[in-house]
């Protein structure tokens, strides 16, 4: 079928990160779907994600609700495409991958990494797949990190950057909260500073990092609308009381350790930290001048991590350099998850600019 998503493995030889360090085999997993005669659109995935972006029938991808046949994005016009990250733990070289020529694990000894070298792995990938140019780059939170540098880093290679949910730079606010996600896992005893036993991993240091994480990705209407107080055990007295918004939180920790590396999670809070787009470039004006692809900037409303006003300010910027560059804030009660829900909401948005183009 033309139009159903595969999975793949491309092998780069070495590349060299901002650190000077190289690694050697590395390996980089994606998903491509779509029309192999239609241009193509990359997707960038978000902390936690990974490059099932479509999925299938039976397990769809974590943006299935925009992409697919008949979709906001529509497999039927475009080739899409999507890359687990470099430092992740889905098929893509990471703290969790195996050192070429070794047999034991990076943990620890994998190097720090930033967004940048997320998107030069990329698209060294990318041009090993024969793909020399895309329509778009769309991507959101540290997918939109990712989605803005290409534009920076490759100004040729794309007609369009949708970052979503994203800002120029990290706040100190984010880094904050990022701080104190990874020390969650330091303090967990099994984490044996990252060179844990893989078979007894951190996971309550990850389960108490993911539920910190979740407090800033959603407002705090969604949280009091959801939650309203319920209270689901007290039989024992008050010293047992227990909320649904804890349960709701535990349940989100715990799903995320039966798929994810707590040393990646580490790893990619600190590539977070690093984004400032005008870092090493002169400053965040002049790294904005840099793009010459149209932008499309969607932000949503009460994202504590990436305010619509600060995205709104890029947008004008970019508009006075002579950039064609828009900006929409989504009405959501979800703050910075809405890129992943409500997609009736904003799908149309994105489908309309990438017909447009």
């Amino acid at each position: 079928m033309p139009y159903k998503a595969e999975t793949g493995i491309v092998t780069l030889d070495s590349i060299k990160l901002e650190s000077g360090s190289i690694l050697h085999q590395v390996e980089v997993a994606f998903e491509w779907a779509g029309n192999s005669e239609k241009p193509a659109i990359l997707i960038c995935h978000a902390l936690t994600g990974n490059h099932r972006a479509v999925g299938s029938e039976e397990e769809p991808g974590w943006w299935a609700g925009l992409i697919g046949q008949g979709g906001f994005i529509d497999t039927r016009d475009w080739q899409i495409i999507t890359m687990n990250v470099l430092g992740g733990c889905d098929g893509t070289t990471g703290p969790a991958s195996e050192r070429p020529g070794v047999g034991t694990l990076y943990q620890t000894d994998f190097p720090l990494i930033t967004i940048r070298d997320m998107v030069t792995v990329q698209y060294e990938a990318l041009k090993k797949l024969g793909i020399r140019h895309l329509h778009a780059v769309i991507g959101g939170s540290l997918g939109g990190m990712q989605t803005l540098e290409f534009g920076i880093m490759h100004p040729d290679f794309m007609n369009l950057i949708i970052p979503l949910a994203v800002t120029p730079a990290l706040s100190d606010y984010g880094i904050a909260f990022n701080a104190i996600g990874r020390k969650a896992i330091y303090d967990d005893p099994l984490w044996k500073n990252g060179k844990y036993d893989v078979t007894a991993p951190p996971l309550n240091g990850l389960i108490t990092a993911r539920m910190i994480g979740m407090v800033t990705y959603r407002s705090r209407d969604a949280f009091n609308e959801r939650s309203k107080r319920r209270r689901i055990q007290e039989e024992s007295g008050i010293g047992n009381l227990e909320y649904d918004v804890e349960s709701y939180l535990h349940y989100q920790g715990e799903k995320l350790t039966r798929r994810f590396d707590a040393n990646s999670y580490i790893y990619l809070l600190k590539a977070m930290d690093s984004h400032d787009i005008g870092r090493k470039r002169g400053g965040i004006e002049n790294a904005l001048s840099k793009i010459k692809a149209e932008t499309l900037l969607i932000a949503f409303q009460d994202d504590l991590l990436y305010p619509p006003e600060v995205m709104k300010d890029a947008a004008e910027r970019l508009q006075g350099m002579g950039t064609p560059a828009d900006f929409i804030e989504i009405e959501t009660k979800y703050g910075h998850d809405g890129f992943l829900v409500e997609f009736e909401k904003w799908g149309p948005i994105i489908k309309e600019r990438l017909d447009a183009d």
